[in-house]
């Protein structure tokens, strides 16, 4: 993925989950060296809808940390398991100054049946300047080798954003 997106020059926003990162902090150096962003996803890949505030404050915490030890950065961006935010987890991240953010597109890349060019489709069909495209580049939550079918559609995803005239940019606080 960081190859394919430094080969167009593109720039993107990881959501990081701590325990990934805690596996491979150079990776996640990396994407900070290369000019991405880096932002909260959690720590513990889990739904939030029945976790405590206190427990979502914690996961939290651990995923900060993690992530702001093996990046150096403070991320400040927030994306929820699964795109579903919990009253809780909404409230900790505006506590903390966080920016909550989800998607306009995706591709639907986690599903087992899913195929570079169907990832692709889906990602691009109706894309528009401004939209945030949903690709996930680890298959730690989703099916065996799902990474390797949204790299490869990666590069058509890039391309139809070039396409609308605009840059593949990353997502910050500021946006």
């Amino acid at each position: 993925m960081l190859d394919a997106l430094a080969a167009r020059g593109a720039l993107a926003t990881f959501f990081l989950v701590g325990e990934q990162v805690r596996h491979r902090p150079a990776l996640a150096r990396r994407i900070v060296d290369e000019g991405h962003e880096v932002a909260i996803h959690c720590d513990r890949h889990i739904l939030l809808l029945r976790r405590r505030r206190r427990a979502i404050a914690e996961d939290l915490d651990r995923a900060l940390r993690t992530i702001g030890d093996a990046t150096g950065v403070a991320p400040s961006l927030y994306r929820p398991p699964y795109g579903v935010f919990s009253r809780g987890a909404l409230a900790e991240a505006r506590e903390r100054g966080w920016r909550p953010l989800l998607w306009s597109a995706w591709g639907r890349d986690w599903e087992r049946r899913a195929t570079a060019a169907s990832i692709a489709r889906r990602a691009t069909s109706g894309l528009r300047p401004g939209d945030v495209v949903l690709l996930h580049d680890s298959d730690a939550y989703s099916s065996d080798g799902s990474w390797s079918r949204t790299a490869a559609a990666l590069p058509p995803v890039l391309d139809a954003i070039a396409a609308l005239g605009v840059p593949a940019v990353r997502v910050t606080q500021a946006t």
